[in-house]
């Protein structure tokens, strides 16, 4: 794994923890994401139990992990939250965000609710060294209760499993540098995992209402300058939902 740094103005810093080619084939790789303020951290979909040791390992060269104080969960799945114990195990002060209605589903991972901060359906914006993030709905997308977090002064928005894409496993690029042979690796994954095109819809059209820079995944390439617009405008043309038997 590698880290890089996505964006940095004065106290403010973005970093990302790229895909690992030397993970085991039956684990789902993941982009790990970092944001600081002020001196105070914030991990995005912190990752699975197997990640936990390289992740902690990488970013603790670049940050001071006592100083990590949140935790933001884009919704339940276990490879993006089943380590939270081990990170309350090093920060028992931790706060975790997360959509309230999975909650009661999270303290299964070993999380006590005091630890938890629910988030509600329409979102929220949480503060993190005294600097404002926005939590956008992003339900059904593919999870019932899901949020992506925008940052308008880096103007990133990380979007979790929406953008995701299967990468070949010596496939370690960052950035997308071919939207069009891109979009093969993220084809079947949105038409099977998102359900509804409304909701496709709504989340496309609050989207468009931002100024965004970058879009990140937790799986696969990241989307820089005009490839926002352009897997925006792919996604909204995408049928999704439509039942697995019709996806090949």
């Amino acid at each position: 794994m590698r880290v890089e740094t996505l964006y940095k103005k004065n106290s403010h810093n973005w970093m990302v923890m790229g895909r690992d080619p030397a993970r085991r084939d039956e684990v789902i790789d993941t982009n790990h994401y970092l944001v600081q303020h002020n001196g105070c951290g914030m991990l995005l979909d912190p990752g699975g139990i197997e990640n936990f040791p390289v992740v902690a390992a990488e970013f603790s060269r670049y940050f001071d992990l006592s100083q990590l104080e949140a935790v933001f969960a884009s919704h339940q799945d276990p490879d993006v939250i089943s380590s939270l114990s081990l990170w309350i195990q090093a920060n028992p002060n931790l706060v975790v965000y997360v959509p309230k209605i999975w909650v009661n589903f999270i303290t299964h991972f070993g999380v006590k609710i005091e630890n938890i901060r629910p988030i509600p359906d329409e979102g929220a914006t949480i503060t993190l060294g005294g600097h404002d993030l926005e939590l956008i709905p992003a339900h059904y997308l593919h999870s019932s209760g899901n949020l992506s977090l925008y940052d308008p002064d880096a103007k990133i928005l990380f979007s979790g499993d929406l953008g995701a894409a299967f990468m070949a496993k010596d496939d370690t690029d960052l950035f997308v540098t071919d939207f069009a042979a891109h979009t093969a690796r993220m084809d079947y994954f949105h038409r099977r995992w998102l359900p509804s095109n409304e909701a496709k819809a709504r989340w496309i059209a609050e989207v468009r209402k931002r100024d965004v820079d970058m879009l990140c995944p937790q799986h696969g390439a990241i989307f820089k300058g005009d490839d926002v617009p352009r897997f925006l405008s792919w996604l909204e043309n995408l049928d999704v939902g439509s039942g697995w038997s019709n996806i090949r």
